[in-house]
């Protein structure tokens, strides 16, 4: 098992980050809080992201985390029946970290609902299942927040074209991707992309 890939990040989209570690480019799968704790390193030495291996059939996937704690959620809700690794990475890339938890542990299956994906049934069991363990994970310095201080904010549409690519990168359409970016954009125009696609993904 690979627990975590340090070395110069060299590309970063919201979906997926590349890590170059002794002359090897990982491409890392990542949720959106990590995108966020990432988006001022590009290009620095020394990004170290901790790591889940799945291993299917038709393809072997690494999923990168900035702590250990938010490893340590999204295994735990892989756990829950009918719960994969991109369902988990589009619940963690919702809510953050501390968010989950305590949504889990307050028994809040709508607000689990009202992510693309997840009916009632579905947030039910994650709550059922976790609600006892949820409190056991240490997340240590809860998962960054969502401001991003001191990056310049990108164009509306380098900012409507990542959004757009991140949303269709997760299984959703592009065409209605697109009419919900436009909406957020046009309500929001100074919006950082990863706020955009915690939007979208309740929208959708």
């Amino acid at each position: 098992m690979i627990d975590y890939v340090k070395g110069q990040l060299t590309e970063l989209t919201p979906t997926f980050a590349v890590i170059e570690a002794a002359g090897v480019g990982y491409e890392i799968n990542i949720a959106l809080p990590t995108y966020s704790a990432l988006i001022d390193k590009t290009g620095k030495d020394g990004v170290k992201l901790f790591t889940s291996e799945i291993i299917r059939e038709d393809a072997h996937l690494l999923f990168g985390f900035s702590t250990k704690g938010e490893r340590e959620l999204f295994v735990m809700l892989m756990t829950v029946s009918g719960i994969g690794a991109n369902t988990a990475r589009m619940i963690m890339s919702a809510y953050s970290a501390a968010e989950i938890r305590q949504i889990i542990a307050l028994g809040n299956a709508k607000a689990l609902s009202q992510i693309k994906g997840l009916g009632p049934k579905t947030a039910q069991r994650i709550i059922v299942d976790l609600k006892d363990k949820i409190l056991k994970i240490d997340l240590g310095e809860d998962a960054p927040g969502e401001l991003i201080l001191d990056v310049q904010t990108p164009s509306h549409n380098e900012t409507h074209s990542e959004a757009v690519s991140a949303l269709t990168m997760l299984g959703f359409a592009a065409a209605a991707s697109g009419k919900v970016v436009d909406k957020i954009l046009k309500d929001n125009p100074d919006i950082h992309v990863e706020q955009v696609i915690k939007l979208a993904l309740k929208m959708l």
